[in-house]
């Protein structure tokens, strides 16, 4: 089968991003994979939907270094097709990252993945959904249990009265954005400074204010669910604890974080549990949730990272019940034409 993977620029792909692995598990399966961007698709007079699509080479021994080089090499060489060569469109772009510098492209990969959906497509998360996801208000529809309390507002007397509420310790985050930018906790030692904070995020939108859950000094847990249910090989979970750098509340990754290995237990499989209706329900296919203490912080359905460093960790290859299960999806589509709507057929 032909898999599209949609990002948001071929410059800033990484070897190690979770997209490279799943396309290099692909083509060591014997699938062909392009990678397209927000400027690749074209809607023709007669309503036909084609791609320029950059192919990956097909040698399936190459390892993932060695293909990510291959699609470097690849990536100012297009190749116009319909979109109904595509078996399975992954839309694995980060929204935020388009927001300020090409708003035009924040979205782009919601509105064609939906003309491609009804085009026979598979479309990776489903689109329809992540038009309601496209910032952290989606946040807000998961059980009230699993939710740190949160406030969001534009007005600073809101925020300093819910710092007033929670004796003045809270975290201060934009509602749009990723990657632990523009983040903020609030705390004795720099209460004088909540203005600032409070001026540097809401000048570009809404502010979150979350109540502080103690549990996060220790960092946040990024675990994998796959199919609304945690991803796994064996008794093995695809899930790190992610501790933050010194003098840092951020544990992101590559905001200076470091990941090491973590126990699942029951607190954390009883939170994954909470919120898989609601991910089935939507259709998120694959999804990568933070969890400090028994409660989420985040839930990245765009682009969720670090399966890499999970699988590394654990010393298992994550990538491979991804792609047994996509290929499954596109075996069920094949045997009932027509039964399904993506979003039912992205979760089974």
């Amino acid at each position: 089968m032909l898999i599209a993977f949609f990002v948001n620029d071929m410059a800033k792909e990484h070897p190690r991003y979770t997209t490279t692995m799943l396309a290099h598990e692909a083509v060591r399966r014997g699938h062909r994979v392009c990678y397209i961007t927000p400027g690749d698709f074209v809607l023709t007079p007669d309503n036909i939907l084609r791609i320029h699509a950059r192919f990956a080479p097909e040698k399936k021994g190459r390892s993932f270094v060695e293909f990510f080089k291959g699609m470097e090499a690849v990536a100012d060489k297009t190749e116009a097709i319909d979109i109904s060569e595509v078996d399975v469109l992954m839309l694995r772009s980060d929204p935020s990252l388009d927001a300020q510098a090409t708003p035009w492209a924040e979205d782009i990969g919601i509105l064609f993945g939906r003309a491609a959906a009804k085009r026979g497509v598979l479309v990776l998360n489903d689109p329809d959904s992540l038009s309601h996801a496209i910032n952290k208000l989606y946040f807000q529809s998961f059980p009230e249990a699993v939710r740190a309390e949160t406030l969001i507002t534009k007005f600073p007397s809101d925020v300093k009265a819910f710092a007033k509420d929670h004796d003045g310790k809270i975290i201060l985050k934009p509602l749009q954005g990723s990657g632990g930018q523009s983040v903020f906790m609030v705390g004795s030692e720099n209460a004088t400074n909540m203005n600032q904070m409070i001026e540097a995020i809401t000048r570009d939108g809404y502010i979150i204010a979350q109540a502080y859950v103690p549990e996060a000094a220790k960092g946040d847990i990024r675990f994998f669910l796959m199919n609304g249910r945690p991803l796994r090989i064996g008794n093995k979970y695809a899930a790190l604890r992610r501790v933050s750098a010194k003098d840092d509340i951020r544990s992101n990754v590559h905001a200076g974080g470091k990941a090491v290995a973590v126990e699942i237990g029951k607190k954390e499989l009883r939170v994954a549990e909470l919120i898989r209706p609601k991910l089935l329900a939507d259709g998120m296919f694959l999804v990568g949730i933070d969890i400090v203490g028994d409660k989420i912080l985040e839930v990245n359905v765009f682009s969720p990272g670090n399966l890499h460093s999970c699988s590394k960790l654990a010393k298992a290859n994550f990538t491979e019940p991804v792609l047994e299960s996509i290929e499954r999806k596109i075996e069920i589509a094949e045997e009932s034409p027509g039964a399904f709507d993506n979003k039912t057929l992205a979760v089974m």
